[in-house]
């Protein structure tokens, strides 16, 4: 993931409850790419496929309305 899809993520993360802390690979360079971690601090997991998929998963999901008709 690179910086510029940073906001966007963060966004949908907050939006749709996706736990994880963004940060670049490269703290002395933000402007190159980033990854997801479940925490900050020592023992932290890389988790930025997961993320990328739920958020996109959140993304696709629309409000239902509908009936449900008993037989």
């Amino acid at each position: 993931m690179e910086a510029r899809d940073v906001s966007s993520l963060h966004d949908s993360m907050r939006r749709h409850g996706i736990p994880g802390v963004l940060t670049p690979e490269d703290p002395k360079n933000p402007a190159g790419p980033w990854r997801v971690f479940d925490h900050d601090g020592p023992g932290r997991r890389d988790i930025t496929d997961a993320t990328l998929a739920a958020a996109e998963a959140a993304a696709g999901r629309r409000p239902a309305r509908g009936f449900v008709i008993a037989g």
